[in-house]
């Protein structure tokens, strides 16, 4: 196999940035960059939440059952670089977080990864200073999904991986996807959790009506459901080097941990797996995004959690309040937490320079 420079060295790269850039190609971004600095002194702001869409996968799965259009508001181009730019972020890390692959079979999946994965690092090369990606496995096939990984991070220098809350219905908790987790641990890269409504979860119907709920509490739901499994199946346990980083500031979980963390000692039905206290894992294990978007939300977050697991997070391109702020003007937050909580904890976590 090549290696993530012969790769790149040999990519029609005009041709290949039109797939990725789609109607955007040609445009050069022009905007002022906005510049973060905590007691003085300029720091770099990492975003660990921020979908994207590559238009090459359509050619892939045309004519099967998985046939779909990445929607334009997901395709990379200069808007995304005026977007990062305003609003202060220096590193975005980039993931395909729709999950249709989930139904494919292993050569279908394989192609679709690949072409995703291939497609993320044309964008990266272009902007390797403002842009680093995770790789789109399929974990329903969890070796080829491990194969997938290594060769993401090994040889298009991806920096860990994202995945679904759920497998076509299954949390990716049993050994069955023991391969997967191993070589995430092996290769040392840390894998983010985006949901999906909660389709694993909620009897259809259940979320319709006024107020997005499937979005509002079923995200939420789905990623406190995933978190939950991890840690009762004793899925962090066997592979105590793993870094999980929930999307949406770990759902419900760090909000009402008192009742998982005693679910082990007064429920007979419990049948818990996990080696030590939910809360554990969440000061070492489990990483959560900043998403909250109040002030006791961040401060909760960080008390339960510490701030060394906390990170920056927009859901860029849609449109949520941006934390950043947020952060900076925390009075319970000292000028080291900030910092980490904006850029240093993923710096640490995803080996950037």
């Amino acid at each position: 196999m090549p290696d993530r420079r012969d790769f790149l060295k040999t990519v029609a790269y005009a041709g290949a940035m039109g797939l990725v850039l789609g109607p955007y190609a040609n445009s050069v971004a022009q905007a002022v960059r906005r510049e973060i600095s905590i007691g003085g002194r300029r720091v770099k702001v990492v975003d660990i939440h921020a979908h994207c869409g590559i238009p090459a996968v359509e050619k892939v799965v045309s004519g099967t059952p998985l046939e779909m259009k990445v929607g334009k508001i997901r395709l990379l181009g200069p808007h995304r670089l005026e977007s990062i730019d305003e609003r202060g972020i220096d590193i975005q890390v980039l993931s395909v977080n729709q999950y249709f692959w989930y139904k494919a079979d292993p050569d279908l999946a394989r192609r679709i990864t690949r072409v995703q994965d291939e497609g993320l690092a044309e964008w990266c090369a272009k902007y390797p200073d403002r842009f680093v990606a995770l790789s789109t496995v399929s974990l329903q096939h969890p070796e080829l999904a491990a194969e997938q990984l290594e060769y993401a991070v090994t040889k298009l220098g991806h920096r860990g991986a994202s995945i679904g809350g759920h497998v076509n219905g299954t949390v990716p908790s049993s050994s069955r996807f023991d391969p997967f987790w191993a070589k995430a641990e092996e290769l040392d890269v840390p894998v983010f959790m985006h949901p999906d409504n909660s389709k694993n979860i909620a009897r259809e119907g259940v979320f319709d009506g006024r107020g997005a709920l499937a979005n509002i509490i079923g995200n939420p739901l789905e990623t406190t459901m995933f978190l939950s499994r991890l840690i009762f199946d004793g899925t962090l346990d066997r592979f105590p080097g793993l870094k999980v980083c929930a999307a949406h500031a770990g759902g419900y979980l760090p909000s009402y941990l008192g009742r998982t963390e005693v679910a082990c000692d007064v429920r007979p039905d419990a049948d818990c797996a996990n080696q030590k206290r939910p809360h554990e894992y969440l000061k070492n294990q489990i990483l959560a995004d900043s998403m909250v978007f109040n002030d006791e939300g961040l401060r909760h977050l960080v008390a339960v959690m510490g701030a060394g697991q906390v990170v920056y997070g927009t859901d860029i391109p849609f449109n949520w309040p941006d934390t950043l702020d947020l952060i900076l003007k925390a009075s319970y937050l000292s000028d080291a937490d900030k910092e980490a909580i904006l850029g240093g904890n993923l710096l640490k976590l995803l080996r950037i320079a």
